[in-house]
């Protein structure tokens, strides 16, 4: 071997070993979030020690920024490739394929997940403002899928597209495990039916109806801390909501705090509870009208969105999923499948009766609650238009499809 020769594999090697570390890294993330890695878990899991780690990566900071990085990074290259395509519905197929193929790779042990995103916002800067810039970077490129539009309205509707896109390719990890590997490129077919061709059928008429939800009013008490925790979780995630930032946010002690919740895990899962039974609520209010299924869906559709894009009493976000305990995750996420189903249920009535497209209703049902779930961080954008528009365009990217300019239109 020449000396060149020993020098290009040392090379091979570090970069093997750096590569290791990130993709443990990465499983440390998603399991316990950002904050929650610990350098002596990542070194556990590729069989070192701390000190090896260390020689790779000084702090743990800059360790949960290479992984979050390494994502951004791969989204980049996913989306370059799905702008080759010609056309907005090929780039966005090929999109999706490229997802679907790494779940699967991942689910059949080739691959391995890389780091969620949950915890972008949690990080110091000077670290948090690079990592943003490279999702605002993603978040653009994503929206050049559908070219670039330059009317605001297009550019409006591209932003909300891109957005359920992206927030459904990351909800897609989540309940595609339902499914055996060998029936992904099923799925991937009929995911990309909905965002082809939407829920309703072509000639639906968008005409919700706003449902009367039922709150807590906003006091010194639980339900406070609950409201107060939602917004802190959803802008910063788990570890980043911590309890000094939620007292702070009401004014209080930490020692008001524990007075009306005995833990931090307790607080979170009430979260998920009260955003829950607000979703539930909407679907039994909008079941109870004598009303086709499909003005059903979209009035429940219409004021959940209202509902994030107010701010006053949003819905957790399942970024707040990697930071609790695993059994309460699953727990979580079980309710999360329950009200999928009658979604699903709906869908399937509205297929009946002729109202909803023919689409598989419980793919679209999933589909359904990314859009919903991830509707909270674009309430700046819903800010920029009066609030009905901003919910009729957000909505119309699963209810008639990505490629639907009508709302755009209107």
């Amino acid at each position: 071997m020449q000396a060149g020769d020993t020098g290009e594999t040392g090379t091979r090697r570090f970069r093997a070993k750096r590569d290791a570390i990130l993709a443990a890294a990465a499983e440390a993330i998603n399991e316990q979030s950002a904050k929650g890695m610990t350098f002596a878990d990542v070194a556990r899991r590729v069989g070192l020690n701390t000190t090896s780690v260390t020689y790779y990566f000084k702090r743990k900071e800059d360790l949960a920024a290479a992984a979050f990085e390494n994502t951004l990074d791969r989204l980049m290259e996913m989306l370059e490739t799905a702008l080759a395509e010609p056309t907005p519905r090929e780039r966005v197929a090929r999109y999706l394929r490229l997802n679907i193929d790494r779940l699967e790779r991942i689910e059949r042990g080739d691959e391995t997940a890389f780091a969620v995103l949950s915890d972008l916002r949690a990080t110091e800067d000077p670290i948090r403002t690079r990592l943003m810039a490279g999702w605002q970077q993603v978040f653009r490129t994503t929206r050049r899928l559908w070219g670039d539009p330059v009317a605001k309205p297009l550019k409006d509707l591209a932003s909300a597209r891109a957005h359920v896109l992206l927030e459904n390719t990351f909800w897609l990890p989540i309940w595609i495990r339902r499914y055996d590997a060998d029936q992904y490129g099923r799925i991937e077919q009929r995911l990309m039916d909905v965002f082809d061709h939407g829920i309703a059928q072509p000639d639906a008429r968008w005409a919700p109806t706003m449902l009367d939800l039922s709150h807590d009013e906003a006091e010194p008490g639980r339900a406070a801390f609950l409201l107060a925790a939602t917004r802190l979780i959803n802008q910063l995630g788990y570890r980043g909501a911590s309890v000094q930032r939620i007292a702070s946010e009401l004014n209080v002690t930490k020692g008001s705090f524990y007075h009306h919740l005995d833990a931090k895990d307790e607080l979170v899962t009430a979260c998920y509870r009260r955003s829950f039974d607000t979703i539930a609520e909407a679907q039994a209010l909008a079941d109870a009208g004598n009303v086709t299924h499909w003005q059903r869906l979209a009035s429940t559709v219409a004021t959940l969105l209202d509902v994030q894009f107010a701010e006053t009493t949003p819905l957790l976000r399942t970024t707040a999923l990697s930071g609790l305990p695993m059994g309460v995750r699953d727990a979580m996420v079980d309710r999360s499948n329950r009200i999928a189903r009658r979604y699903a249920g709906t869908i399937m009535d509205g297929v009946a009766e002729g109202s909803c497209r023919p689409v598989d209703a419980l793919v679209a049902a999933q589909a359904l609650m990314a859009l919903q779930n991830a509707a909270f961080d674009m309430r700046k954008w819903a800010a920029t238009m009066p609030r009905d528009r901003a919910v009729a365009m957000y909505a119309s990217t699963l209810l008639y499809g990505l490629f639907d300019d009508r709302m755009a239109a209107e």
